[in-house]
């Protein structure tokens, strides 16, 4: 089977499994990716590409940290509403599972009959969210879906809020955001818009292609020392282990009834 129910701490979660031995975890609360492993030569380990506090809740009492949190309809308090938006702290449903073309690959789904009274009442747009996982070698790729069942046009913003882990945060560079190389020397917590093409990722151990389409903009986001110290679910050294490069629409956009917006986001090796 390439998909098989797991638990991943305390959360229902799914794991997906490639033909090639690649592999990722996806938790129901949140259609959170939590792990992500890519297939590995023969008689080596594989090798953990996302980030995880050791602090971070595992019991759906409040959003992961870490892995890719799905952003929607709102970026941290770019709103009246809850920051970052309730998609993180729902709970999905397992729409299609499978494998296609040699990759594993599941789809979760969100609708406002999913949502708590509470989030409902605050946001009263009928609409709904498909995220598409799928893992297949070195590469992980992501499709977020939001489309209008209502009425009445809604405004919101998205993103995909990736904990890349490194082992030394300070030897991240990354190209493709700005004229210049980026280096992270402190705490960084910047958007960049209107993003061109792909993002070069040098971890300090290898280097990624970062691809967008859909999400028009960037953040690239680190506590540094001071911040992550004041974080309840993070370990004060923490922050060394990785950086949030996160595809996004922050617009707001506006999506009209019957309309669709979706956004990928793929991960891959960079061509030598």
């Amino acid at each position: 089977m390439s998909t098989s129910t797991i638990q991943f701490g305390q959360l229902p979660a799914l794991l997906l499994r490639a033909p090639d031995g690649a592999e990722a975890t996806v938790t129901l609360y949140g259609a959170h990716v939590v792990s992500w492993k890519p297939a590995a030569a023969a008689g080596a380990a594989a090798t953990e590409r996302m980030f995880m506090s050791a602090l971070s809740a595992l019991d759906g009492s409040r959003a992961i940290r870490g892995g890719v949190p799905v952003i929607f309809p709102q970026f941290a308090e770019r709103g009246e509403g809850m920051r970052h938006g309730f998609a993180r702290t729902s709970t999905w449903r397992l729409l299609d599972s499978g494998e296609q073309d040699g990759a594993a690959f599941a789809v979760l789904g969100l609708n406002q009959g999913d949502l708590s009274p509470q989030v409902s009442n605050a946001w009263a747009y009928a609409f709904e969210l498909a995220l598409r996982v799928s893992v297949h070698g070195a590469e992980l790729a992501m499709t977020f879906e939001v489309r209008n069942t209502g009425t009445h046009p809604f405004p919101f913003a998205a993103a995909l809020h990736t904990y890349h882990r490194v082992d030394d945060v300070e030897a991240v560079r990354i190209d493709g955001v700005q004229a210049e190389t980026l280096a992270i020397t402190d705490k960084l917590d910047q958007v960049f818009e209107h993003i061109g093409g792909a993002i070069g990722f040098d971890n300090g151990a290898d280097k990624l292609l970062l691809q967008q389409t859909g999400f028009t903009d960037a953040v690239v986001w680190n506590p540094g020392a001071a911040d992550a110290a004041a974080l309840a679910d993070m370990e004060d050294e923490e922050y060394r282990n990785f950086v949030c490069i996160e595809p996004a629409a922050l617009g707001p956009l506006t999506l009209e009834p019957g309309g669709v917006w979706t956004g990928t986001y793929r991960i891959s090796p960079a061509l030598a």
